[in-house]
């Protein structure tokens, strides 16, 4: 796609390499001595700053006229203008068209998540349902990723919930089998999903292959939107059975019938004129944003889902939406038409770029009347309402937050609290759990999962599993981010005594950073302002409008500002020995035991050098703990169950080289147990598939000590 990608590392003759002070030159002077090294075609730019770090990644049709409009710092938003003042150097790929500039722009953001682009999080592939035409008797079955499966492909799906709710419709409509091939091959007798009317049961020929055949083929036309076709085969066979008085058979017609309409019961919209396209629709308030997008394929409403980008509120809907659509398609299969609630700007561009994506021509339309109209209202009506369930929650999200902050005695109130939890049977398959939550809620993005690895901890030892967990943690944590701000000023106070009383009797505590005299509201601003790192210096107000760069406010940060152990005095002394061993005295810990009898709503919390103390039955901030505290059970035993079924799976085979999972199929398939293998003599293993003569000697020689 690209010619080149150079990054630009000489300076222009004549300026420094540093500014005074042996600073980096930033800003307006950092972005010209560019501009003469570029060419006038078309290209990617992205900005840096001191740290290295993109700030901002853009496009251009004109890449030298682009540049030079940021090399001075009038007539920019407050944004562009903290944007330009944090650049210290620059670095370009040159494209062939601006088509590709704009396909290589929305891989880069995904890629740096600049925190002055608009961005979303999308960290997975929609789901699919296939129909995998690779084996005797076709397999219907939800799918991810690449399409590597030889079959027919479905979706995309919403969400994983609407592509299992539609083959759970499926199977009872066609009665096609979603069992694996292992399960398919070894099975004598049908399963109970046979017995439940959800599969014809071809493994044991309960229905002849061919009949089996035209059971998919109609899965496969009413998956193509043919839906009038199938139904009125289904209500003439149900029919012709009636007649002959075959009322069992009919009734199977009856139930598939019943089925297939409770899958166009849940699809809410079906638009007739609408074959296959995405519709796109925004709203903004409250200084957020969401954006609606529905599936629409087949003439079928396959689902809905809503995203909360991150872009700053002096962009307009459309230029959020047009950056949105140009993301959204990185590594996603592109439908013919895109419907918009909005214009966004370049939208030709926006339709060239995805049209060289999928191959053909895409339409990207904003219709005004007719039915297509009528499916953007409905997507609009629909973010509109997300956002306001979304303000409404992140309202009272802080709310219990700022409480939680009163009961645990912080100075301000937490935008990172991370709870601890461990999950072991008898000391065996132990993990460690730590969950996030933030303003915005859980952040699962920052879910962390610990196996277990100190061979010193006895099995079963929750203290000193707690010990190893929260020992990697923040290791890690001061390898990667340093000091957090509280400890620094911490060691800087212990440092520099304070000066002596100013003739107001006040102290200069302001100047020295110590907090003085001054009030609790004033100590945490200052501590508030210490916690950034780095950050530009505070852009004037236009109009009353407060600065719009401080694009990662929603953010929950790196150190958290409460540390919350699932367990009681035990428990958090364990955690404080580590923390105080690593120089972190300062965060706020505490300790959640369950009451007497294990009871919810009878908790104790400890916190170093207080007392015990309860909150009460109905206290806000305590069903808010409790709901952190059952997260990180659930995400702790789920990760517990995860390993402990891998490692049940786990034969001896697994540690003879060479043996991967398809050869470990094979001889499973051909002897049925591990144990059965390594008695297996040297011709009986070079009698199963997919083992050779010499992998056969080396099970043989691995069981037998090589004789």
């Amino acid at each position: 796609m690209a010619d080149s990608d150079e990054r630009i590392e000489e300076r222009p003759e004549g300026l420094p390499p540093e500014g005074e002070g042996g600073e980096p030159i930033s800003g307006p002077e950092a972005i010209a001595r560019y501009v003469k090294h570029l060419g006038s075609g078309p290209g990617v730019y992205r900005m840096l700053d001191k740290a290295g770090e993109v700030i901002y990644v853009g496009k251009a049709r004109n890449l030298k006229n682009r540049v030079q409009n940021y090399a001075r710092l009038g007539g920019h938003t407050n944004r562009i203008t903290a944007m330009i003042r944090s650049t210290v150097s620059m670095e370009f790929v040159n494209t062939a068209t601006e088509a590709e500039a704009l396909l290589l722009e929305a891989n880069l953001i995904k890629r740096f998540k600049p925190r002055y682009n608009v961005s979303f999080r999308d960290d997975k592939s929609f789901p699919y349902i296939v129909i995998r035409r690779d084996q005797e008797a076709p397999q219907i079955a939800k799918h991810r990723g690449a399409r590597t499966l030889k079959g027919d492909y479905f979706g995309p799906f919403a969400s994983a919930g609407a592509v299992n709710r539609t083959l759970n419709t499926l199977q009872r409509a066609f009665l096609l089998r979603s069992c694996s091939d292992s399960v398919y091959e070894s099975r004598t007798r049908p399963c109970l999903l046979f017995q439940i009317k959800r599969c014809a049961a071809p493994c044991t020929r309960e229905i002849p292959l061919d009949e089996y055949a035209k059971l998919v083929d109609e899965a496969e036309t009413f998956l193509r939107g043919k839906t009038d076709v199938v139904q009125k085969k289904l209500n003439v066979l149900m029919a012709e059975a009636a007649e002959k008085l075959e009322f069992e058979r009919a009734a199977k017609y009856r139930n598939r019938l019943w089925a297939l309409a409770h899958i166009q019961a849940h699809q809410g919209i079906n638009p007739r004129g609408v074959v296959e396209a995405d519709v796109f629709a925004i709203h903004q308030e409250g200084g957020q944003t969401c954006i609606q997008v529905f599936f629409f394929r087949n003439s079928q409403n396959w689902g809905n889902r809503a995203y909360f980008p991150r872009a700053d509120r002096s962009l307009s809907e459309g230029g959020v939406l047009g950056s949105f659509i140009s993301q959204f398609y990185d590594g996603k299969i592109v439908p013919p038409c895109v419907l918009l609630s909005r214009e966004v700007p370049e939208q030709e561009l926006i339709a060239e770029a995805l049209s060289i994506r999928l191959g053909r021509k895409v339409e990207v339309l904003t219709p005004k009347r007719g039915e297509k109209r009528e499916l953007v209202d409905h997507a609009a009506q629909n973010a509109k309402e997300a956002l306001g369930r979304k303000l409404a929650e992140s309202s009272s999200q802080g709310k219990l937050l700022a409480a939680v902050a009163g009961v645990f005695g912080l100075e301000r109130t937490p935008r990172r609290v991370e709870v601890y939890d461990n999950s072991h049977i008898m000391g065996t398959n132990a993990v460690g759990g730590m969950i996030v939550a933030g303003p915005e809620g859980f952040a699962k993005n920052q879910y962390r999962k610990f196996n277990i690895k100190t061979e010193g901890v006895t099995p079963g030892d929750d203290f000193g599993m707690m010990r190893e967990v929260l020992t990697r943690r923040f290791k890690r944590l001061l390898k990667e981010h340093g000091l957090p701000a509280g400890e620094v000023a911490a060691n800087e106070e212990a440092h520099n005594p304070s000066p002596c009383p100013s003739p107001s009797g006040r102290g200069d505590a302001l100047s020295t950073g110590t907090p003085g005299s001054l009030s609790r509201g004033e100590r945490a601003g200052v501590r508030g302002d210490s916690l950034k790192e780095e950050a530009p210096p505070a852009e004037p107000k236009e109009n009353g409008i407060e600065d719009e760069a401080e694009p990662q406010a929603a953010e929950v940060g790196a150190w958290p500002d409460l540390l919350l152990i699932d367990g009681g005095a035990g428990q958090l002394s364990a955690a404080k020995e580590v923390l105080d061993s690593l120089g972190l005295h300062n965060l706020a810990i505490a300790g959640i035991a369950k009451g007497p009898d294990r009871n919810a709503g009878r908790e104790r919390f400890f916190m170093p050098g207080k007392p015990p103390f309860s909150l009460p039955p109905n206290d806000p901030v305590l069903y808010f703990v409790q709901r952190l505290r059952d997260e990180a059970h659930r995400f702790a035993i789920g990760s517990h169950r995860a390993k402990r079924k891998k490692a049940m799976s786990e034969t001896t085979l697994d540690d003879i080289p060479g043996i991967g999972p398809a050869r470990k199929r094979a001889l499973l398939r051909h002897f049925g147990s591990a144990k059965s293998v390594s008695r297996a003599g040297l011709t009986d293993l070079q009698a199963v598939g997919g083992i050779s003569e010499a992998m056969a000697q080396q099970i043989y020689a691995y069981f037998h000590g090589g004789k």
